[in-house]
């Protein structure tokens, strides 16, 4: 009896399966545009986006040149973004804008098909000739409409996408630097700030262009130590120029004094240091007289005062 009921369950599923996929594919395949027009949205509110998007597509013909086709046509698209089938549904925006620019629904079509671009990048690592695409069309878009609600989220999307191209032209300069390849990653982080001097990591690009150069002179015939050494000093004092109270600071200040002595320069330093020490010294004992003296005046007053 059992084994009977199982069998009987399963033949039911399957019967209602095929009964099911037999009316959508009926759908799929009819000239009625009103019933296909109402499955359409009805499984799109359902949330099967596959369907709706296929009954949507099959339905623009039907609907072609007709008040409907607006609408049609949007939720085609929608229905494949809501799919997650980015690249379709940026096709499908793009088009829609194109023959239908004045449409109510032009406005969420135009976002949308920006956020299609922006999903459809890759990571850093990989080619980002689709980050430039997005980046393009969003920076196009905020200009265009710059009280659009979705303005704040165009500029997260574009900062997002920046900090892709910043992060890959800082890892590839860092490359050559992990090769120990210093000129060559000297060249390389210089050029990465030449084309945007703005990079997320450009404390980072001066520390490491700094780096570069003090441990390409330090591998250096004798002969050449000199000059590049002079190259590392400049790299040093546009990095503390910029990043005085950089965590790099004390590690890259030690480079410098060892670069000096490279340079005959050592008794200079010290000599710098020791007059600075002075000065403080002098200025804490003037500065401790001055309170002393302000204490016995204060003292003679409360005499005075007493008596």
């Amino acid at each position: 009896m059992k084994v009977s009921r199982i069998i009987l369950a399963v033949a039911l599923i399957s019967v209602t399966v095929s009964a099911c996929k037999s009316q959508y594919e009926a759908l799929l395949n009819s000239n009625d545009a009103d019933a296909k027009y109402e499955a359409a949205f009805q499984y799109f509110s359902d949330g099967k986006y596959s369907k709706s998007a296929a009954l949507f597509e099959s339905l623009s013909v039907l609907t072609n040149g007709t008040e409907r086709d607006d609408t049609v046509r949007y939720y085609w698209g929608l229905s494949n973004y809501r799919f997650r089938d980015y690249y379709t549904a940026e096709t499908n925006f793009a088009s829609f804008i194109e023959n239908y620019p004045r449409s109510p629904f032009a406005p969420e079509a135009r976002f949308l098909r920006l956020d299609c671009l922006y999903r459809s990048t890759y990571r850093y690592e990989l080619d980002q000739a689709p980050t430039y695409k997005a980046m393009r069309d969003i920076s196009e878009y905020m200009l265009e409409y710059p009280n659009s609600t979705h303005y704040d989220v165009c500029q997260e999307m574009m900062t997002d996408l920046q900090s892709r191209l910043d992060t890959k032209a800082f890892e590839a300069a860092r490359l050559y630097y992990h090769m120990e390849d210093y000129r060559a990653s000297r060249v390389a982080f210089r050029n990465v700030l030449k084309d945007n001097a703005e990079n997320i990591y450009r404390e980072e690009i001066l520390y490491y262009t700094a780096m570069s150069s003090y441990k390409y002179a330090r591998l250096s015939v004798l002969g050449k130590q000199k000059e590049r050494y002079l190259i590392f000093v400049d790299d040093y004092l546009n990095f503390i120029g910029e990043y005085p109270d950089s965590q790099y600071r004390k590690e890259l200040d030690a480079l410098y004094k060892r670069a000096q002595r490279a340079l005959g320069r050592s008794a200079v330093i010290d000599a710098d240091i020791d007059m600075k020490e002075k000065a403080f010294a002098k200025e804490r004992k003037e500065m401790e007289k001055a309170m002393k003296q302000q204490a016995r005046k204060k003292k003679a007053e409360e005499r005075r005062s007493e008596n």
